[in-house]
Order: structure tokens, then sequence, then C-alpha cells
């Protein structure tokens, strides 16, 4: 029976790996390196890859984009912030983007909804949005990058994740905050924990300073200005701190999960 060796040859180091790539295009920075679309991953065909017959290229895909999830991950400062905006430059009207029409979005009862915190965490109870409301709250004016290529800037106001994490006990060390959603066909997303404690990843609550459309996820959605649109989850019912990789709705069709913008 057919199988791939390692993608990697022994001995090669990933972060020289990546240091010499992104001398490849001095001109970019690192991030913008990776969101471009450079397959990072076809550096490790160049490394001595073996490919059988008998392996698809759905799997080399795969191995591809886990890699290239590894590569962002290590390049990933968690301490620069994205850029924030004034006022004048908010985008008017902003888009309404999903894979089905505002008809179709979710309309959630807040008076009935409540957030779900499970997994890793000392305290497991379930947050109505009242409770919600009261935790202190900042606002952030950013650009929502979209993987289709466009991109708006946008005012959001809410919870900063990391205090949520800290208020609720958290185990910080574990790696993923897993958010499951009310969309259609049951939206999901993974967080890795160095993004979820990022000071700029986001409960939000409102969007221009008014309470949150439903057309951008009311009651509550992950803003996350460091991430492509696809990783910010909008109307989360739930949020799981775990160590295991649960997968994602867009990360189960090869989107990668990391997707830094």
């Amino acid at each position: 029976m057919g199988r791939m060796r390692s993608l990697l040859i022994p001995g090669v180091d990933k972060k020289l790996l990546v240091k010499d790539a992104t001398k490849v295009m001095p001109d970019l920075t690192r991030r913008r390196f990776i969101s471009a679309g450079a397959s990072l991953g076809a550096l490790t065909l160049l490394t001595g890859c073996d490919v059988s017959d008998s392996f698809s290229a759905e799997d080399m895909l795969k191995k591809v984009s886990k890699f290239n999830d590894g590569v962002q991950a290590l390049i990933f400062n968690p301490y620069a912030l994205a850029p924030t905006f004034p006022e004048s430059a908010i985008t008017k009207p902003f888009p309404f983007n999903a894979y089905y029409d505002l008809d179709d979005a979710p309309e959630v009862d807040g008076k009935e909804w409540k957030l779900e915190v499970r997994g890793l965490v000392d305290n497991k109870k379930s947050w109505t949005l009242d409770e919600l409301y009261k935790l202190p709250q900042v606002k952030q004016i950013t650009r929502h990058i979209c993987v289709e290529g466009w991109s708006a800037i946008g005012s959001w106001t809410g919870t900063p994740l990391r205090d949520f994490l800290k208020l609720i006990g958290a185990d910080t060390r574990a790696k993923y905050c897993w958010f499951q959603c009310a969309d259609r066909e049951g939206y999901n997303s993974p967080l890795d924990m160095e993004t979820a404690l990022h000071p700029q990843t986001q409960m939000t609550f409102k969007f221009a300073n008014e309470i949150l459309p439903r057309a951008y996820g009311y009651p509550m959605k992950i803003r996350v200005p460091t991430k492509l649109g696809f990783k910010n989850p909008k109307y989360v019912i739930s949020m799981e701190v775990t160590n295991d990789y649960k997968g994602g709705y867009w990360e189960d069709q090869g989107y990668n999960s990391f997707s830094g913008s």
C-alpha cells in the first residue's frame, strides 16, 4: 500500500525555511506574503517530498494547507496590532457577506439567547446577553478583509476575548477556542489561542455604536482583525476551550485554519 513520506526532510529547520522564503519578496510584509497566496507548502516539494501514485492530490493539498498553517503560526506576532482608522474612513454601507442571502440569516431572539461556555474553563455557566452587555467594552475601527479579495472598514464595540477568557478561568495553555454558530448548516470555526488572546480580538455586541444588526451577526460575533473574514464567526451560540482540533465550516472545505490577514 503506497504512502507518502514526511513533507519535510529530516533536519530541515522550519523557521529558517520561512526566513529564506520571505527574502524572495522583500517588498511585502511577512503576513502579506502569506495572504497573497504564496503556497509555502510548495517549498516542501523542493526539499525532497516523494509522492506515490496512490497518494491523492487532495491528501497532498491537506498536507500543504497544514504546513501553511504552521508557517503562519510561526511568524504571527501576538503583540502587533492591526491598523485602526478614523470614523471618516468607515465603509458605508458596510457589506453583508455570507454563503447565503441576508433573508436566510439567522433570526436570534436575544431574550432567549445564551452563550454556552464549555471545555477547559473553571466557570462553565451560560451567559445571557444582558450579563455580557454589563462587561467592560471597547471600540475599534478596523478593516475586515475577505478571502474573496475585497475589504471594508467598520466600527465594532465589545469585550476583548482575552478578558472574558480570564473571567471564566479558561486554560489559556489550550490550543483553541472553538465557536459554534446559529447559521444554517451549523457554521463553526476554531481560533488558535494566541489569536484569541490578541488584544484586538473581540466579542462584538455593537456595530457603528448601535446594537449589532442581524446582518453582521446579532447577538454576538467574534471580531478578529488579524484574520481573514471567514475567521470572524457571527451569530455565536457557544464557545469551547479545547486542545482538540475540531475543524470548521470552511476549514473542512480546504481553507487554511490560521488564515491571517
